[in-house]
């Protein structure tokens, strides 16, 4: 199994990958959006290729300077079990890491809590924390940034 920084040729494959692998998607997981996250930190948005060059799992870091986050860790069920999220997951924090990253966050979706042990085993601790968040609008084209 190959991993390799993600390219925007692979977006059809990572979103069916995603849904198989049973992620809630949202409107920042657009072709767009996408583009977006990798004028960022490009390096940080890993797959993991088959020997027959097929997808079989993915994980999409983000550092923004002070904190590293993950997003949609996924491994595609026939892969599941055989370690390949703990190596996307080793393989993020090494390149968080050598950004000066010193402390990775993620969120668990409530429908998806079954993956806590997953990342207990990895070393992640639950912490109480109040999540809000907000989603806004794009100027429209008229409008200017002030």
């Amino acid at each position: 199994m190959k991993l390799q920084s993600f390219s925007l040729e692979q977006y059809e494959e990572v979103v069916e990958l995603w849904q198989r692998a049973g992620l809630a998607l949202s409107r920042s997981d657009s072709l767009e959006g996408l583009r977006h996250k990798l004028e960022r930190d490009p390096e940080l948005f890993l797959v993991a290729i088959n020997e027959a060059g097929q997808l079989a799992g993915a994980v999409m870091g983000s550092y923004d300077g002070r904190r590293g986050w993950v997003n949609h860790l996924a491994v595609d069920p026939a892969y599941q079990g055989q370690a390949l999220g703990s190596r996307l997951m080793q393989e993020l924090e090494r390149r968080l890491a050598n950004v000066g990253c010193e402390k990775i966050n993620l969120l668990i979706e409530p429908e998806n809590s079954g993956v806590q042990a997953f990342y207990r085993q990895l070393g992640f601790t639950a912490d109480e924390l109040i999540f809000m968040e907000k989603w806004i609008d794009a100027p429209k084209s008229d409008e200017k940034g002030v």
